[in-house]
């Protein structure tokens, strides 16, 4: 059962008109078995056992940090709280890269095959409360959190359903209380909310699930593809994945505020970043504040002696560790380390840059803005390229045939036609054109993130009513491409 499936749409309204009529004590109780009732829907019954694993030793741990005086009995027992937790992700997500390499490395030694390859399981939102218990388990070592006794509500801050399956991340002493607080009913939330909710679905179904036919087709057989089909379908999937995690989000988001619930924004225009470091404060807001607050903070402060070569590395250790929490391939560590080395990059090469600028008289320009925008977006793009290929030899070959016969493809109409027939057909194209031509005008034209949301709310009630169900019926007439899964369920 996901957001954009008809099971949901039922689910949505009986699970809120069940916590609606039922008295506040027990709300949580419905919010819970609707949680553990919409993640048993994926029909893995091990998820279940490995999202109360989770539960029970966070719980118990943070519970035994907190009543620990002692730094190295607290430290202690973080570090096995946290222990059981990434062997829970690893053992998830990462047995089958581990031994398809390991056993790779000890055929290289010994000439055949030495242990058995593990199956691939499915480990749908294991990355997501993982990470989101091992911050609940920080922050209460470093005394920035309480434990929570209520198992109940515990469980419900690990398993909320609108951010169990892709986030955001949510911080204890943000969502905790949230969950704790009377409810009242709330005209504005629910508008706002069901507003929310069906903007992220037209960004999925209408422009993100189209990119992915166009996409799909050149990056499933990258061999038969040179140049400009090349080139359009990396584009397309820069813009095909954020539509479709930021669509989720929005989702997420609209969901969780019909119950009174504010979750973390993901997304705040990050193809508008003039830095890569700036573009990771932007996207996916929840998992990069994660990064920094839990990863890259501790380990510049242990190597702070070693100036801005500390920062360099700790910067590398992070994106590294970021590729592959994405997934378990090398084509994700090869992502996750090149935005590393371009903030690294950026870090050795500030000083030079500030030089520049002021003698160029550049500072402070529009011109210099806007070409720090397109520098970062394509940096980002061709990072995409390693994030969605198949493979590392599917990577290679679209780098290195980028600009393979491009010249021939732009200089002939006919060709230049033929090479752009990628699977979509012309009403197809038509509709995600106009609608990304929509999105773009939007990005650029507010100042903060769904700020035209904000702006219709204000409207009179005849003018938002007409603009909501138009998005409606936008999405029921121009969503036949079929639905797609979200691109960040691989996660």
């Amino acid at each position: 059962m996901f957001f954009n499936s008809i099971e949901y749409f039922l689910f949505l309204p009986a699970i809120y008109l069940i916590f609606y009529f039922t008295p506040d004590r027990f709300r949580w109780i419905v919010l819970l078995s609707g949680s553990i009732f919409f993640y048993a829907s994926l029909m893995q019954p091990y998820l279940l056992l490995v999202l109360f694993g989770v539960m029970l030793a966070t719980y118990v741990f943070g519970k035994l940090i907190a009543a620990r005086s002692e730094e190295k009995e607290k430290k202690r027992l973080f570090w096995i709280g946290a222990g059981i937790n990434l062997a829970i992700l690893v053992g998830m997500k990462y047995l089958p890269f581990i031994t398809e390499n390991l056993d790779l490395l000890l055929k290289a030694i010994f000439g055949k095959s030495v242990i058995p390859i593990s199956p691939v399981i499915v480990s749908i939102g294991v990355s997501f409360y993982v990470f989101q218990a091992i911050s609940y388990l920080s922050d209460i070592y470093l005394e920035i959190q309480e434990p929570e006794r209520h198992f109940g509500y515990f469980a419900l801050y690990i398993s909320f359903f609108p951010k169990i399956l892709q986030g955001p991340i949510e911080r204890a002493n943000s969502l905790l209380p949230q969950l704790k607080k009377p409810y009242e009913f709330n005209y504005d939330n629910m508008r706002s909310g069901l507003l929310l909710f069906t903007w992220g679905l037209f960004k999925k179904v209408v422009i993100a699930d189209r990119l992915a036919v166009l996409v799909n087709t050149v990056y499933g057989n990258v061999s038969a593809y040179t140049g400009l089909p090349l080139i359009v379908a990396t584009y397309a999937y820069a813009i095909q994945i954020y539509m479709d995690f930021s669509g989720y989000t929005d989702m997420a988001l609209g969901t969780a505020r019909l119950f009174n619930i504010n979750l973390t924004d993901n997304f705040n225009r990050p193809y508008l970043a003039t830095s890569v470091a700036e573009f990771w404060r932007r996207w996916h807001i929840s998992f990069s504040s994660w990064l920094q607050d839990y990863l890259f903070k501790p380990l510049q402060m242990r190597m702070r002696n070693w100036k801005s070569w500390g920062s360099v590395l700790a910067l590398l250790i992070t994106f590294f560790i970021s590729g592959l929490w994405h997934g378990a391939a090398w084509t994700f560590v090869i992502w996750g380390l090149l935005h590393g080395l371009y903030m690294a990059v950026a870090v050795l090469y500030k000083p030079l840059q500030k030089k520049i600028y002021k003698k160029l008289k550049l500072n402070g320009t529009k011109i210099l803005k806007l070409w720090k925008i397109i520098i970062t977006f394509n940096l980002v793009s061709f990072a995409w390229i390693f994030f969605r290929a198949e493979s590392l030899r599917d990577a290679s070959r679209v780098i290195t045939n980028l600009f393979t016969g491009l010249g021939t493809q732009l200089g002939s109409l006919s060709m230049l036609t033929e090479s752009l027939k990628l699977g979509l057909g012309k009403f197809d194209l038509a509709v995600a054109a106009f609608s990304l031509v929509i999105m773009i005008v939007l990005e650029f034209t507010n100042k903060a993130n769904n700020e035209h949301l904000l702006r219709l709310q204000k409207k009179p009630i005849y003018f938002r009513w007409v603009v909501y169900y138009l998005l409606v019926m936008w999405i029921a007439l121009f969503s036949a491409t079929g639905s797609q899964e979200f691109v960040y369920f691989r996660f």
